[in-house]
């Protein structure tokens, strides 16, 4: 069990919000939701980070001002069944009934919906706020998984019974809206506290690689899961069509079930030279600080932190115009290239303008709305906590 763990009381009379989540593996959701933690910590907030199994690359990372409740679920990790999930509501009920958090704020779609059953099942006075990150209407139909294809009839029933609901980016409302049947006016956009302080730290980390020494060809990164909704054969497509005209070289950060399919797709495309494939990479930004584009290949997204971590690196990036998110992160293509989804020829054109030395720097004040500062105090007012600290 994590040295932070249940077992430490507090006064009831300090606020103290609890975070729920699957685990905090090493995916986007979870970087935004321990910066979420660590933000409202250091207002002075006592934060529960409540895991359904404490486990995860990020574990390391929790701030020790955040304790952490482990509800030790088998099988949390992989989340193979939705009964796995279910199995995490009587430990949680029996959380909010011992410890009497202020607020709770879960993210993800299942776990949001044992947060609210928890609620009114412990008769708790906490205020339950979900947190939605991605699209689900579009999920429910690209995802293979059979749970993903009855999230939409879940969600009509368990979304409307929340104290509050929160969306990642406009798009990801709009369509929570259609879904649920519930008013946008209802619902609050809150863009994830992907900017911190630490991100331009852990970007001048030491990198060797001899791809970035001086004179070497062009470096366009790519990262993410390896997964049908990154969609990077399309990316793979575009940047072999780049690699027929300009000198140029593809990295790959990440790691996933389509990955022997990609190599393939690399090989047959005669492009598999010029290709790195660096598996999943604790710290990214080094490589982004490095790189010359950055291209955000999706199908669909919620709010793609990547791509806002790219621009407050200073890199160029290539985005698709998927629902929702990279939009609104480039105002319509003032700060990035926005292509079709699935249009690798689009891309390699979009590409080779930013290599030709097309470049959309992207004004400061526009990233303000992505930092920590900015979500934090958004979250703390629809977490109806006043705030009382200072960053």
């Amino acid at each position: 069990m994590h040295p932070n763990s249940w077992g430490l009381q507090k006064s009831p009379h300090e606020h103290k919000v609890a975070l729920f989540l699957r685990n905090v593996g090493g995916g986007g959701l979870e970087r935004v939701m321990l910066n979420i933690a660590c933000g409202i910590a250091q207002q002075g907030v006592l934060v529960d980070l409540v895991l359904m199994k404490a486990e995860g690359i990020f574990l390391s990372h929790i701030s020790p001002q955040v304790r952490i409740i482990d509800l030790g679920i088998i099988g949390a990790e992989k989340f193979l069944t939705r009964l796995q999930s279910l199995s995490s509501l009587p430990k949680l009920i029996d959380y909010l009934k011992k410890e009497q958090p202020t607020a709770l704020l879960s993210a993800g779609h299942y776990p949001n919906e044992i947060a609210i059953a928890a609620k009114y099942l412990a008769r708790a006075i906490a205020r339950v706020v979900v947190s939605e990150h991605t699209a689900l209407s579009v999920e429910a139909k690209r995802v293979e998984q059979v749970s993903a294809r009855v999230a939409p009839l879940t969600a009509r029933f368990f979304y409307p019974h929340a104290d509050a609901i929160v969306t990642v980016s406009h798009g990801v409302g709009e369509d929570l809206s259609r879904l649920v049947g519930l008013p946008l006016k209802g619902m609050k956009t809150i863009y994830n506290p992907v900017i911190t302080p630490q991100l331009k730290l852990q970007a001048e980390a030491h990198l060797d690689h001899p791809w970035f020494a001086q004179g070497e060809p062009p470096v366009i990164l790519g990262l993410g899961r390896f997964v049908v909704q990154k969609d990077f054969p399309t990316l793979i497509r575009a940047f072999a069509k780049v690699h027929q005209v300009k000198p140029v070289r593809l990295m790959m950060l990440g790691s996933g079930r389509e990955s022997h399919n990609l190599q393939s797709l690399a090989r047959e495309l005669g492009v598999e030279n010029d290709i790195d494939w660096l598996g999943f990479v604790e710290n990214p930004f080094p490589y982004m600080k490095r790189g010359k584009i950055f291209v955000l290949s999706s199908a669909w997204e919620g709010l793609p932190t990547v791509l806002i971590e790219a621009l407050a690196l200073g890199l160029q990036v290539v985005a698709t115009n998927c629902n929702s998110g990279p939009a609104e992160i480039l105002d319509n293509g003032k700060y990035g290239e926005l292509v079709p989804v699935g249009d690798s020829d689009m891309m390699a054109e979009a590409i080779l303008r930013v290599l030709s030395g097309e470049s959309k720097p992207v004004d400061s004040g526009w990233l303000e709305q992505f930092t920590l500062e900015t979500s934090v105090k958004k979250y703390l007012e629809v977490l109806g906590i006043s705030q009382t600290g200072s960053y």
